[in-house]
């Protein structure tokens, strides 16, 4: 029994977990910044993630497992962002994207700034397919989305991008 006002705080952690922790923490926040680009949601999501490694039991936990889990706390967080802005853009009257094929030499500053202003669905599509290099079918299985809505999305958000991007050439005087 504990002195008195003292409280129940549970068995120790897991020294190999801490160990893993010091190691895998900056390449699981630098995984999470490079993609959402925001610091305090890229802090949350490594919280939950490491959270989550916690809560895993005998699973065997490595630097991998850890990126696979940070990969789905970001897909899990565009899910909400997305979900939530559906409901406003319905309530809006939102408009339909458009198709067109685009290829380009882009910016990578300005690229990261548009991808930043896309919504939640079309940024994690993106992310997923053009910067963690899956295929569209491993991006529908990370989305929950079928094969061809995941190909319909990934139309959307090039779509989307693009007009984005040109834009952004308008505002800064650039060649169009």
């Amino acid at each position: 029994m504990g002195s008195p006002g003292s409280r129940a705080v549970g068995p120790p952690p897991d020294p190999g977990l801490l160990s893993l922790y010091d190691r895998a923490l900056p390449e699981v926040y630098g995984y999470l910044l490079a993609r959402c680009g925001q610091r305090a949601l890229a802090e949350d999501l490594t919280a939950e993630t490491f959270l989550a490694a916690v809560r895993a039991g005998d699973v065997p936990i490595s630097v991998g497992w850890l990126i696979g889990t940070a990969r789905h706390k970001l897909v899990d967080h565009w899910r909400r962002v997305e979900r939530e802005d559906r409901g406003l853009r319905l309530l809006d009257g939102g408009r339909p994207d458009t198709e067109d094929p685009w290829d380009a030499e882009l910016d990578a500053l300005r690229a990261r700034q548009v991808l930043d202003r896309l919504g939640p669905a079309h940024r994690a599509a993106l992310v997923l397919r053009y910067l963690d290099d899956l295929t569209v079918a491993q991006v529908a299985e990370a989305l929950g989305r079928t094969l061809h809505a995941t190909e319909a999305l990934l139309v959307r958000a090039r779509a989307a991008f693009r007009r984005a991007y040109e834009a952004t050439e308008q505002h800064s005087g650039g060649p169009r």
